[in-house]
């Protein structure tokens, strides 16, 4: 089943009622209620939101995630349950033992398939793949000849046709792709959760700093997505730079977008439990491959 994904921009107080999430407004006092099992995501970006203790607990026992934004609107914490796999420990142990070959080999599945989504984007708007499709085919164990760096250099320049620079904090369309990438990293965190795996412990990535590395490790051939809305919205003629509630809200639904991954047509939250579980596989001896996406134009 596709879970929802709540947006709060407005001040609401949200308790529990007989396993129902319950919506009150808190200046018109009008009350809606959403089934606890159907929320997914919860975004919340008016820090005069209340949510009260049973709600976070009935939340997080049915694997959703809660955003909390900043003063800047920008998602800054996540809430996520610590128990929700019936193996969680013997997971655990088996992504603690992981070897180094057996990482290295993931992360050239994961890079190799990112810059094949990304030629994908770029085929979408007619601009030319061919050398980006070269790279994927360099790729080696552990992505020893950094071919993601010359692959992304090589993509931007392409896909935004202006003097830019790709960057975590710099200038516009920077902040649309930050927002996107921030609602992505707690999407593939959820999953990987779900999946009973820790998502601090990356594969590749492993800054002391990092609290999602594994986030971020396995939601790289996820983030052409986000790139594609970004360019689809600045294409279609918002003349805004700054995050828009409309923006924010097509990133949101980016969540249940099609996706092409295993043979099938899935939503792109429930594809991203697919990668997570495929990861869990490889770390267990019951798999070699992780199942990973193929963008669907």
């Amino acid at each position: 089943m596709i879970k929802r994904t709540l947006f709060f921009s407005n001040a609401v107080c949200l308790t529990l009622k007989n396993k129902q999430l319950v919506i009150q407004n808190k200046e018109t006092r009008a009350e809606s209620s959403v089934p606890i099992e159907d929320v997914g995501f919860i975004i919340v970006e008016n820090n005069q939101v209340y949510i009260s203790i049973p709600v976070i607990n009935a939340l997080a026992e049915n694997n959703a995630a809660v955003v909390f934004c900043n003063e800047k609107h920008l998602p800054f914490s996540m809430n996520l349950p610590l128990d929700c796999n019936t193996i969680q420990n013997q997971l655990f142990a088996a992504q603690i033992e992981s070897t180094l070959p057996i990482k290295k080999k993931c992360w050239k599945q994961i890079i190799e398939q990112k810059i094949k989504n990304q030629a994908e984007v770029l085929e979408k708007y007619k601009i030319d793949s061919i050398k980006l499709k070269q790279y994927a085919s360099e790729i080696k164990s552990g992505d020893s000849t950094n071919r993601e760096a010359m692959a992304a250099k090589l993509y931007w320049d392409l896909l935004i046709d202006v003097d830019w620079i790709r960057t975590r904090h710099g200038e516009y369309p920077n902040n649309l792709l930050n927002y996107g990438y921030a609602i992505l990293r707690a999407a593939t965190a959820r999953a990987l959760i779900g999946s009973g795996l820790l998502p601090t412990l990356g594969i590749h990535h492993h800054n002391k700093y990092d609290a999602y590395a594994l986030a971020d490790d396995i939601m790289e051939p996820y983030r052409p997505y986000i790139d594609d809305e970004v360019v689809e919205f600045m294409k279609n003629g918002d003349s805004s730079e700054e995050l828009t509630t409309n923006f924010k809200r097509k990133i949101l639904d980016i969540l249940t977008r099609d996706v092409e991954i295993g043979n099938v047509t899935r939503p792109l939250m429930v594809a991203l439990t697919i990668t997570s579980s495929s990861l869990a596989k490889v770390f267990t001896d019951k798999a070699e491959t992780l199942t990973l996406p193929e963008f669907a134009k």
